[in-house]
């Protein structure tokens, strides 16, 4: 039987340790602000930035709401973050995506200062983790190294396969699997024979935005796999990139939709923001 991977319950943990930490730097006279900045009212954009305000509330980081709407300018939305960067009672700044259609999100991610990216998608962020120096790491990749690492999941020398290859997971998820010593692969819709590929893995990473594609036949005997899909089917129930059901028979140890990644995105955001102290001294 499959160990299912308990992200609720390591998110849990790490918000304890850094409601610790955020209360010491409280006793020293610091608050750690986040300015949270929304364009428009995308429904699960909604939710995602209400769990991360509860979040800041546990843990005791002030967090500052900027509910813009969606008519707002790229101009309007830069003299904002502009405005932000300057601001040295802000720590960490936040725009959540996705932006509408009118606004460069790339433009708009690169006006962030580097030192409160907490994201870590500024290009500056993605090549401090290329070269192994210090700055934020994108919340997702850092929270799967968290979850194998207290799940007691060894990488180190072990066969990584990452199916997936965007700027937010998949690129810095690589990168964070070979600074752990992991053998790593990155695989992708056009990879040739992907599903003996993906079986070559000791721990598959599944990042391909597609509904419970990965089925037991991409997954070796034994493997780790990590679900990053999330996605609401016909009646309303919750999936990821993976088939659970069918692929818990052959499997080591498998993270579930919902309770897996997810809680440990926002926990690893709220790590980025207590750090954001240390990189900014």
């Amino acid at each position: 039987m499959a160990k299912i991977i308990d992200g609720k319950a390591v998110s849990g943990q790490i918000k304890e340790e850094l409601k610790a930490k955020a209360a010491e730097w409280k006793e020293k006279g610091i608050e750690i602000t986040l300015a949270v900045i929304q364009v428009g009212k995308d429904a699960a954009s909604s939710v995602y930035v209400g769990n991360k305000k509860k979040a800041c509330a546990y843990i005791g980081i002030r967090s500052l709401a900027y509910e813009l709407e969606e008519e707002t300018t790229q101009e309007e939305l830069l003299a904002l973050i502009d405005e932000l960067n300057g601001r040295k009672d802000v720590n960490g700044i936040l725009v959540q995506l996705p932006l509408p259609a009118h606004i460069d999100e790339s433009k708009v991610i690169s006006a962030i200062d580097p030192q409160k990216d907490v994201d870590g998608f500024h290009p500056q962020s993605v090549g401090a983790l290329c070269t192994g120096q210090a700055g934020f790491v994108s919340c997702t990749p850092a929270g799967i190294i968290q979850l194998l690492k207290r799940s007691g999941i060894e990488i180190a020398g072990k066969e990584c396969v990452v199916i997936g290859r965007s700027n937010i997971v998949g690129k810095p998820m690589a990168l964070l699997l070979l600074w752990e010593n992991g053998t790593v692969t990155v695989a992708h819709s056009k990879t040739e024979n992907l599903k003996e590929v993906a079986r070559r893995a000791d721990i598959l990473i599944v990042a391909v935005g597609k509904p419970q594609m990965i089925t037991r036949e991409y997954v070796k005997e034994g493997a780790v796999v990590i679900d990053v899909g999330i996605h609401r089917k016909e009646d309303n129930k919750l999936c990821g990139d993976v088939d659970y059901d069918d692929v818990m028979s052959v499997c080591s140890a498998i993270t579930p939709v919902p309770g897996g990644v997810g809680p440990m995105t926002i926990a690893m955001l709220m790590n980025n923001c207590v750090e954001s102290i240390r990189l900014q001294s």
